[in-house]
């Protein structure tokens, strides 16, 4: 997020400083955006894990200071809520064999967490929400006592005004009334990152927004919260309204949530981005770091635009642009969409699948985007976090009328080739990936996610137990299955 918290409570000078730094900084990267030659270089990708810490009885264990005092490992590091972490793997060029890879790197450190996590009684779940939770978890005693977090808690809460409100119907209901920002820390996400040229951006982030519904509808794992049987990508609707600054009030009804879609297809390119987050949304964190950008820029330099990181940084896109300045500077697409889980094998096929229809359809996606209205993508979305595989989504087509209507499975059906040609075309080995689209097609074609199999087996175990109990022999199921790295389509049902 770019500058260091350290204060939660800011002055009106403050806020007036940090508005008009982030102007100067939009003006900056606007000018850097337009010299020759930056950001150009060969494509990389890297990822991003989060995972829940859990005890001998799968609830959550909230003890992640002390496991990452207990590691050496820098890829490792915190999360909102103490039962969280995170783990930051490193880049990789996408052209070869990245995906093993990126493979081998997970394997490695979710040992190593493993390992330091056994030391205080903890075991590992990679999950997109952790079945067992219970309200009781939650609250404010459960954010990790870090200062970034407390102040972030604290801006979006006094923004509020007012306690949250979460309603989400699936095959059971859920309302709730709650005080602060943890109930957002139940959602554990794998986020990819995708280096994209400047000349290339506008293309490439409408291709990954239309690629992301139907990616989505073949990964779901997040189908329970709270108990209740929800959406098969609970996540999304939690997280939106889990931080929705937004007032009650009626001056604040055409205002829009922090946690976004997208308001409309790019037309120019990254720079629009950042300019939306600064114009729709108020600062939550005014922080003013010690550079003048523009300076910076005036100087021949490459401005750090820790201001404009930092408050792009609290505007939760589903895909976000990403402005790096280490090194000389680039520019990155940011996939936030993707749950945690099942088992290593499987995050690694999600991403290729990502990714790769993502740059397929980049190659014709000024064609694509005429024929499907954006509000119809973010339909897409919402659809596909919902019902999952069971989703009826909206595509191009080839002639009018358009959109039309497919069931999800047909859907991904169609597009695993463009995915496929979307990394071959990039130079990832042809063997590559056919292998880990292969883990697609198979997942797709037996209908078997990773909600999918927790929905089965909780109703099978809920024939002979309370519903609490359930889900932990189903999540202990779950923890057994995935500690032997199986695709989850391969995953028994009954014992």
């Amino acid at each position: 997020m770019g500058l260091a918290i350290q204060q939660e409570e800011f002055t009106p000078q403050e806020h007036e400083r940090f508005v008009a730094r982030l102007a100067e900084s939009l003006e900056a990267l606007r000018q850097v955006l337009r010299r020759p030659g930056f950001g150009v270089g060969p494509v990389t990708m890297g990822a991003e894990l989060e995972v829940a810490l859990v005890d001998g009885a799968g609830s959550p264990l909230p003890v992640n200071q002390q496991v990452l005092a207990k590691s050496k490992d820098d890829r490792l590091t915190l999360e909102l809520n103490r039962f969280n972490m995170e783990m930051n793997l490193r880049p990789s060029l996408l052209a070869g064999r990245p995906f093993t890879g990126l493979q081998a790197q997970l394997d490695d450190v979710l040992a190593e967490l493993k390992r330091t996590a056994a030391t205080e009684g903890a075991r590992v779940a990679a999950v997109g929400i952790l079945p067992t939770l219970r309200q009781a978890d939650l609250g404010k005693n459960a954010l990790t006592p870090q200062q970034r977090y407390r102040a972030l808690a604290t801006a979006i809460r006094r923004r509020r005004d007012g306690p949250f409100q979460v309603a989400i119907a699936g095959d059971d209901t859920l309302n709730l009334t709650w005080e602060d920002v943890t109930l957002e820390g139940a959602n554990t996400s794998l986020q990819f990152h995708l280096r994209v040229a400047p000349e290339d951006f506008a293309r490439v982030y409408n291709a990954a927004q239309l690629a992301t519904g139907p990616v989505l509808a073949a990964c779901g794992n997040s189908p329970v919260f709270l108990g209740k049987r929800l959406w098969e990508e609970t996540r999304v609707a939690l997280f939106q309204q889990a931080t929705d600054d937004r007032s009650d009030s009626d001056e604040a009804a055409h205002l829009h949530p922090r946690v976004t879609f997208g308001h409309g297809w790019v037309r120019e390119g990254a720079h629009e981005l950042f300019a939306e987050a600064v114009a729709l949304y108020p600062a939550l964190l005014p922080v003013l770091g010690q550079e003048s950008p523009l300076e910076v820029v005036a100087a021949g330099g490459l401005p750090k635009l820790e201001e404009l990181r930092l408050h792009h940084g609290t505007v939760w896109s589903w895909n976000r642009a990403v402005y790096d300045p280490h090194g000389e500077g680039h520019l990155r697409i940011e996939f936030r969409a993707l749950p945690s889980g099942p088992t290593p094998v499987d995050m690694v096929a999600n991403g290729a699948f990502l990714l790769g229809l993502t740059l397929g359809l980049a190659e014709r996606v000024d064609a694509l985007l005429p024929a499907l209205p954006f509000w119809q993508a973010r339909r897409n979305f919402k659809q596909a976090a919902h019902h999952g595989l069971g989703a009826t989504l909206l595509w191009p087509a080839e002639a009018a009328p358009s959109p039309r209507v497919m069931p999800a499975v047909e859907l991904v059906k169609q597009l695993l080739p463009v995915a496929r040609r979307g990394l071959v075309e990039a130079g990832v080995e042809a063997a590559e990936a056919d292998g880990l689209l292969d883990i697609i097609s198979r997942r797709v074609a037996l209908q078997r996610t990773g909600a999918r199999w927790q929905r089965a087996v909780l109703e099978r175990l809920e024939a002979h137990m309370p519903r609490q109990d359930a889900l932990s022999a189903m999540l202990e199921r779950y923890l057994e299955l995935s500690e032997e790295g199986l695709p989850v389509h391969t995953w028994p049902v009954e014992r």
